[in-house]
Formats: structure tokens, sequence, C-alpha cells
């Protein structure tokens, strides 16, 4: 993978969105649409995956408290700021990349393949304010949703797994004494980052799509690898970026 290309791509097809968007305008019953496919589709992946992750984080806590302190709830605020912070917003966006990034990588190498992106030009459309604008208002409002609920469900999981299958306190899960609006800041801004990017890279892999039904595949693969992968370089820098002012 060229990482100038990994940066710079999406970064080239955000200025050329912003561009069109305000030229030609933007569709919002799109944009509602592509929420829904954003969003509403991804609902439940997000929902599961983060319950089992929030479960099977609170067994490895339990293994680990057993060592160091022998009281499970003891962990259980840390707990919680880790996942608002850090797990909740990462792992919630990876998710929805895997299933928007390789749905929108999908349709959009699709439409190149069949040429239905030329045609949209002939008709006087832009593709990227008519295909791609609303897919990151989509990404921008939706990514950072999915984070929360997923934060949410991965909590409730763990007071759940804590109090029926360890018998302690499981609401010591949901303390957030060590909480504040730092730590709420920077999980939004990892949601709102990683929303922004999984769009646009799904865009530059699906509309530079040329062939046939195996560039489709190709052009998807790409999408979710790079969609996944920038979540994952987004939480970082966001995460140095914090750290450098010390909060």
């Amino acid at each position: 993978m060229n990482p100038l290309a990994f940066i710079g791509a999406p970064a080239l097809m955000l200025a050329r969105t912003v561009r069109a968007s305000v030229r030609h305008g933007l569709s919002w019953r799109e944009c509602l649409h592509q929420l829904h496919e954003t969003g509403s589709r991804s609902a439940w992946l997000v929902m599961s995956g983060m319950a089992f992750f929030g479960a099977v984080l609170v067994t490895f806590a339990d293994s680990q408290a057993r060592k160091v302190t022998g009281n499970l709830p003891v962990v259980g605020p840390p707990y919680f700021e880790l996942l608002v912070r850090e797990f909740g917003p990462v792992v919630s966006a990876l998710l929805a990349a895997a299933r928007g990034g390789a749905s929108h990588s999908a349709e959009l190498s699709t439409m190149s393949v069949n040429e239905q992106v030329e045609a949209l030009e002939m008709s006087a459309g832009d593709p990227y304010a008519d295909l791609v604008a609303p897919r990151v208002v989509a990404g921008l409002v939706g990514v950072p949703l999915l984070c929360i609920v997923g934060t949410m469900a991965a909590t409730l999981s763990a007071v759940a797994t804590a109090s029926w299958a360890f018998g302690v306190d499981g609401t010591a899960f949901m303390d957030a004494r060590f909480v504040d609006g730092w730590d709420v800041l920077a999980g939004l801004t990892k949601g709102a980052g990683c929303g922004l990017y999984i769009p646009l890279a799904a865009a530059v892999a699906g509309l530079s799509a040329r062939g046939g039904a195996e560039a489709v595949g190709e052009a998807t693969t790409r999408g979710v690898v790079a969609a996944c992968f920038g979540c994952l370089l987004i939480a970082f820098v966001v995460a140095l970026g914090f750290q450098a002012l010390g909060v």
C-alpha cells in the first residue's frame, strides 16, 4: 500500500467533493438514504459485536484482577473510561468500516464498471456531489452515533457479564468517576474522523474500478482494507494529539 496514495487520495477526494457540493448543492434526501445505509443497517452489527467485546473484556479483566487486587469491581471505573475514550469508538468504527466500506465500495465500483458514472456526467451530474458527498455526510453523522451505541452495548454487556458470570456488582462498570469531558471529546473525535475517512476511502477504491466483476471484488477489498486501516491510524493520531495536550 502506497502511504502517499493512502493519505493523499482521500484528501484529494474530500477537496473535490467539497468543491462540487458548493457548486452543485447537496441532495439531503440522498443524505438521509445513505445515513440509513450507514447507520441503521450497521447498528445491529455494531451492537452485537460490541456486546461480545464487552463480555470478553470483562472476562479478561476478571483474570487480571484476581492476580492483582482480587476484587473485580475495582477495575470498573478505569474500564469504563477506557471504553469511552478508546475501545468503544475504535472497535465500533472498525465494525462500521467493515460493513459500510464494503457497501460503498461495491456500489460505486459497480456503477463505475457499468459506466453509470460516465452516464451521470453526460447528464450534467457530478459524481462527487451526487455520489460521494451524501456518503460523507452520512458517515460524519452515522459513525459517531454508532460509536455511542456500541459503547453503550459494551457497557451493558460488561454489567451483565460481571453480575451473572462472576457474581459481583456489575454497576461498577458504569462508574464514570474517571470520565471527564476530554474523554468524551476524544471518543467523539475518533468517531467523526473515522466517519469522514470511511466513505472517502471507499469512494477512492470504487470510482477507480475498471474492468468487469473481478474489478468490483478487488475494489471492495481495497475499500474495506483502507477504511479499517485508516480508522486505526486516525485513532492513533487522535490519541497522540490528546496525549500531547496532556488530557
